[in-house]
């Protein structure tokens, strides 16, 4: 997996590379990650990328010649397996079911940060693929929505996380939040951790964290339950989750 940025703070995107598991991951060539500044592509001898808008309004818009050519400078010629992303609050809300497709369908990704007021519309129309939001909330540029997307996509990649089950237990990559852990102490300032967690009985913890998060998506983002066909175990458990919340 390949991932180009294109940002006009390369430095904050850079450091980014720098820590924990991406930094491993990009040591170990499991990844490609690369950051690249549009300003370098500009036309302008004062390495301009924004300008006024047309029709007018406040604020500066980003130009779309440094970003076209900067892209077709990381991606030279496109294929069915590269995806190029514009970070817009237009885009489809990102969530774990997009950084699953990412990650199985792609094997380049490009994602463009927009900053100032926004980009010329001829980005979004005829250099991206699709457009992508992190949220409903304004942010200062495209930047943090890049990392998130990154983060969550290379965690994927088969190696990167060493534990080949880590990235399956994560909330969120099914429909339903993260069992409780727990480490050492077992006991600290009077709170134990649950007995069956050192039982040694592999089905009996299973079953309980199985349990417990089902517990934790109903009590926090019952949503992520709505539509879902659950087997007829987790059907079993919510039974008894709904049936302990009555005498309790």
């Amino acid at each position: 997996m390949k991932i180009d940025i294109l940002s006009l703070f390369p430095e904050f995107v850079e450091a980014f590379f720098h820590q924990s598991m991406i930094k491993r991951a990009l040591e170990a060539g499991l990844i490609e990650m690369a950051v690249t500044n549009p300003r370098d592509f500009t036309k302008s001898r004062h390495r301009q990328v924004d300008d006024t808008i047309y029709g007018g309004g406040a604020g500066m818009l980003m130009m779309c010649q440094p970003l076209f050519d900067a892209c077709h400078h990381v991606l030279p010629e496109k294929g069915p397996r590269d995806r190029v992303i514009f970070l817009s609050p237009a885009g489809k809300t990102f969530n774990q079911d997009k950084a699953k497709e990412l990650q199985r369908d792609y094997d380049h990704l490009v994602l463009i940060c927009g900053h100032y007021e926004g980009v010329d519309h001829r980005v979004e129309e005829h250099l991206a693929d699709e457009l992508i939001s992190i949220g409903d909330y304004v942010l200062t540029g495209g930047e943090l929505g890049a990392m998130v997307i990154s983060d969550a996509v290379a965690r994927m990649v088969p190696g990167v996380l060493g534990d080949a089950g880590s990235a399956a237990s994560d909330s969120f990559y099914e429909p339903i939040l993260e069992y409780p852990q727990y480490t050492k102490p077992a006991e600290y300032n009077g709170w134990k951790v649950p007995d069956v967690l050192l039982s040694g009985h592999h089905a009996n913890i299973a079953r309980w964290r199985r349990k417990e998060a089902l517990r934790r998506t109903m009590a926090y983002r019952p949503d992520l339950l709505e539509g879902q066909e659950l087997s007829k175990e987790d059907r079993k458990l919510m039974a008894e989750i709904k049936e302990e919340l009555i005498h309790s």
